[in-house]
């Protein structure tokens, strides 16, 4: 019942954007909007309750956050935001490659997605598009809410039972997942 709400919701967000005669960056704003509670519903639901689920999302969060992370590197000119970017870009690959490491053993008929899903393809799409004006904002806004996302993924699968070494895992990135995060937020309040 949630998730055609959730839908619903972004549809009329995204309706209500692309009626505004203006640049793509409202529509592209909606978009982002409407992908977080998108995130942290899939998060809070299939992604902490199945072995399959938290690998997916994980895997995919990873990704996004080094490819966001690149994008940043590339295109923004503050240089906090880039050390964050850095930051973000490190620790999730660590984080990706840990999670690799364990699947063998402890989900070993689970194999992790190579691309993004739509939602997280379209998130880096407009991150792509932000203009030099509002792209520091634009990344720090997507990355609140992905770090939202991976904290309640991560959060929701520590104590799975079914899976102790990718439960040790959860636990093991949240700490700096939060620590993403608190910058992030601290950033946002300083613009």
């Amino acid at each position: 019942m949630i998730r055609p709400l959730l839908a619903g919701a972004a549809c009329v967000a995204l309706l209500a954007a692309c009626n505004q005669e203006q640049s793509p960056e409202p529509v592209d704003k909606a978009q982002d909007m409407a992908a977080a509670p998108v995130g942290q519903m899939s998060a809070a639901t299939l992604g902490a309750n199945t072995v399959g689920g938290y690998v997916s999302n994980a895997a995919e969060g990873d990704m996004y956050e080094i490819m966001a992370a690149d994008i940043a590197l590339e295109r923004s000119q503050n240089a906090q935001v880039r050390e964050l970017a850095q930051m973000i870009k490190t620790d999730h690959t660590a984080a990706s490659n840990a999670m690799k490491a364990v699947l063998p053993q402890a989900a070993p008929d689970v194999t992790p997605p190579t691309e993004l899903d739509e939602r997280r393809q379209g998130m880096l799409d407009n991150l792509r598009s932000a203009s030099a004006e509002t792209f520091d904002q634009v990344y720090l806004d997507q990355q609140i809410a992905a770090h939202n996302e991976a904290i309640t993924l991560h959060r929701g699968f520590s104590d799975n039972a079914d899976a102790p070494q990718l439960a040790e895992h959860a636990r093991t990135v949240l700490p700096k997942i939060e620590m993403h995060l608190r910058r992030a937020e601290e950033m946002k309040q300083a613009m």
